[in-house]
């Protein structure tokens, strides 16, 4: 299956349009990239294997790998980097259990650490960048810089300065040619691209609002008491923070960021661009243990677009409650279910049409798809719209957590900085607990942003 013409469209629209500001705001990190090399580093056009480098050892890393190795074609793992020994050894154990010499990683090529990332990506001609999203504009940036096509997972930063240096690496690797996935598979799944093409081409009319949603349970957590009693050990604040990486908002960006961007970047595909602005509450109701960090169990977000139609959005982890995983649109002429069972009706409720099935499955589409345009030097550069996205969320997380009304350009364009200062096991992170093991919690109408 080819790459869908609309996703291609989708793509250059974005790039094009960009944000009301972000023409400045581009050009200021861009400043910062100044030093990455013109010289084409990645893949040779006159060889037949394709070497890998994962960076981020984790479930989704290994997953991509999985996939990546599963491409048509000679396709090789040559190195792996992670913050953590033992993530490491189990993601290559189930890889070289799938897929035997192809992940024969040799132990010289296996780099722990904060700077591991360097070492590997310096060994291949794509990276999987899937460690905690907070660390994925810095890793895009160098592998850009060593001219590497890249595949990386949602989303692709945490914050404005994020996304502000993501759209400033992606378009360095336009300028390469190099060639870039982002894991919003969602792009690469059938019934997502032939429900969506009927969308644009006026099915249901103009689009009126829509509606998104990833209400659920909720996902792991990693107790620190549990962890020491296994480890045998206390563990430092950081280590602490990078195990049970997803309730931290330098790491995660809350799950609003972390997860229900799939449902956000959805409804910007269909709409051809992204929200103009949002106002929106959250909380914490029942995720409020000491291991649940300083994150939200709750969002709700209406998003305006720039010509006036609305998304309304919802994202939960409570248990016992309405879940649903979705995407809705309303139009003049009738309503469409863009997720399963991706579905048309007029407005008296009557299906006109509905997706019959098919399709590759999404996660190895993906991969294929940016295999053959690496193989066959294609253009391919989904980071602009995964920047566009993730924004999307972040500036929902900025209204939820401080109750005001925020523009895409306010945080875009934010001076919000959630890393840490000094990367290091030793090292502080941005939040620090009390003396009772608490975090501290945003707060509507006390919480700001610069």
């Amino acid at each position: 299956m080819k790459h869908n013409k609309n996703t291609q469209k989708n793509d250059s629209r974005l790039d094009r349009r960009g944000f009301l500001k972000s023409s400045s705001a581009i050009a200021g990190s861009a400043v910062a990239l100044g030093s990455l090399s013109i010289e084409r580093g990645a893949f040779a056009q006159s060889s037949d294997t394709i070497k890998v480098a994962l960076v981020g050892c984790g479930g989704r890393g290994s997953g991509a790998a999985n996939q990546a190795l599963s491409t048509a074609g000679d396709v090789k793992l040559v190195a792996m980097a992670d913050a953590f020994k033992d993530r490491m050894d189990g993601s290559l154990k189930g890889l070289q259990k799938n897929h035997g010499l192809k992940a024969d990683v040799k132990e010289e090529n296996k780099f722990i650490g904060f700077d591991a990332y360097k070492k590997a990506i310096s060994m291949a001609d794509m990276v999987i960048l899937a460690t905690p999203p907070g660390f994925r504009p810095i890793h895009f940036a160098e592998a850009i810089k060593q001219g590497k096509n890249v595949f990386m997972e949602k989303p692709v930063a945490v914050d404005g300065k994020g996304v502000r240096q993501v759209l400033a690496a992606a378009a360095e690797a336009k300028k390469k040619n190099l060639k870039v996935g982002v894991g919003l598979q969602r792009h690469h799944q059938l019934g997502y691209q032939e429900v969506i093409k009927r969308i644009q081409d006026g099915a249901i009319g103009d689009i009126v609002s829509a509606r998104a949603y990833w209400n659920g349970g909720g996902v792991w957590v990693r107790d620190r008491k549990g962890f020491e009693q296994r480890a045998g050990r206390k563990l430092t604040e950081m280590e602490y923070q990078m195990r049970n990486w997803y309730y931290f908002v330098w790491l995660c960006g809350d799950h609003i960021d972390e997860q229900h961007i799939h449902n956000l970047d959805v409804i910007n595909w269909v709409k051809g661009t992204h929200p103009a602005s949002c106002q929106g509450l959250g909380g914490r109701e029942v995720r409020t243990g000491i291991d649940h960090g300083e994150i939200f169990d709750h969002h709700a977000v209406e998003y305006k677009y720039p010509d006036g139609s609305y998304m309304f959005s919802q994202c939960r982890h409570i248990r016992n409650c309405w879940n649903s995983v979705s995407e809705h649109v309303q139009g003049t002429k009738g309503r469409a279910t863009v997720s399963g069972p991706h579905a048309l009706s007029g407005n008296d409720g009557k299906q006109t049409w509905r997706f019959s099935g098919g399709g590759k499955n999404p996660y190895q589409q993906e991969h294929d798809d940016l295999f053959d345009a690496i193989r066959n030097d294609k253009p391919y550069n989904e980071a602009f719209y995964g920047a566009h996205s993730t924004l999307t969320s972040v500036m929902g997380r900025m209204a939820t957590y401080s109750g005001k009304m925020v523009t895409a350009d306010e945080a875009l364009n934010s001076e919000e900085n959630t890393m840490p200062e000094v990367l290091g096991w030793e090292a502080a992170p941005p939040t620090l607990p009390d003396e009772d093991g608490r975090y501290t919690i945003p707060v509507p109408g006390r919480t700001r942003f610069a």
